[in-house]
């Protein structure tokens, strides 16, 4: 019997695929069922120069329901702002588990972030206030608009969105291109040059940038505010300052943020918290094994590094929406 060639998907293709509200059903719904018969071994990263990676992240799952075998791979380049490149560029490669046959290989780029944002709404949807009306959306690269957009999803209510990030004219350009979707009914969006200023303002505060420097500073959070930290992936890097984590209720979304995340790494070692001082992680909230949000006054802190599993499950809803389809 001959076997079909692998299909690629593309990004024009994977947006007809996948939307952030389908994507955070499916996460929500398939984490707790598929989370202990999947096998993802710690990353590979290699350093390909003194300021550029390459990460590989296999995962492979025994359910007969998602028989899979998953690689993504990631090259990291940061320089790439300046040639008004992403930073980031991934492919992701599916395999069948019963055959080993290759199915599909995917634009992981946009996968990637359709995943990173729909975590980080899925996280939301526990921690953050139900009647949050503010979003604050620090940076302004790749990954903000699917932020905003996830966020968006989960949370109805907000009613405004802040961009702001270094360079002014690049929020400008996240929030024109936004409001030309028209998709937004009730919502206005604002870029501020002062981070001091709107910091404070945030209901739910959103950060993924690069930057090796603490752009929130916890005493500035105000109350009940939920502080969603996505940018960091190195010990180098940091967020949020010490201060937000110890006001904060902190979860992750797995284990592997507490040896990689920069905010969580550095407060560790400066005995600012401890290890003890996470409360759990995505799939603890989902079972409801651990509470989020308790009070309207408690700040919460999420903080993700992604993972392989969730790659390979959003993988899944991508290969398996276009078999239907075709």
């Amino acid at each position: 019997m001959a076997t079909p060639p692998p299909i690629f998907i593309s990004t024009a293709t994977l947006h007809t695929l996948l939307t952030h509200k389908s994507l955070v059903d499916h996460l929500q719904f398939s984490l707790p069922t598929f989370a202990s018969t999947t096998e993802s071994p710690l990353r590979h990263a290699h350093q390909t120069s003194p300021s550029t990676s390459l990460l590989l992240m296999p995962c492979w799952s025994r359910a007969p329901s998602l028989p899979y075998i998953g690689v993504k791979l990631v090259t990291y380049h940061p320089n790439n702002s300046t040639q008004n490149l992403p930073g980031v560029h991934a492919s992701y490669v599916l395999f069948n588990s019963i055959t080993g046959q290759t199915l599909s290989t995917m634009d992981a780029t946009e996968l990637t972030v359709y995943r990173t944002a729909c975590t980080s709404a899925l996280a939301s949807k526990f921690l953050s206030r139900q009647d949050s009306e503010t979003l604050l959306m620090i940076g302004a690269g790749t990954l903000a608009p699917h932020l905003i957009k996830a966020h968006l999803t989960v949370r109805p209510n907000l009613k405004k969105v802040i961009v702001w990030n270094r360079t002014a004219d690049k929020a400008k350009r996240v929030i024109e291109n936004l409001q030309s979707e028209a998709s937004f009914e009730g919502v206005s969006f604002e870029s501020n040059a002062s981070l001091e200023e709107v910091v404070g303002l945030g209901d739910i505060v959103s950060c993924a940038t690069n930057s090796g420097t603490p752009l929130v500073k916890g005493k500035k959070l105000k109350e009940g505010a939920h502080l969603d930290l996505v940018g960091s992936f190195k010990h180098s890097m940091r967020e949020c300052d010490d201060e937000a984590l110890k006001r904060g209720k902190v979860f992750v979304d797995n284990e592997a943020a507490m040896v990689e995340a920069g905010e969580l790494v550095g407060a560790f070692e400066r005995g600012a918290i401890t290890r003890d001082d996470i409360v759990g992680d995505l799939l603890e909230l989902i079972k409801g094994e651990k509470n989020g949000r308790t009070t309207a006054e408690e700040i919460t802190v999420f903080k993700s590094v992604g993972s392989a599993v969730v790659d390979l499950i959003t993988a899944q809803l991508a290969y398996e929406t276009y078999m239907k389809s075709h």
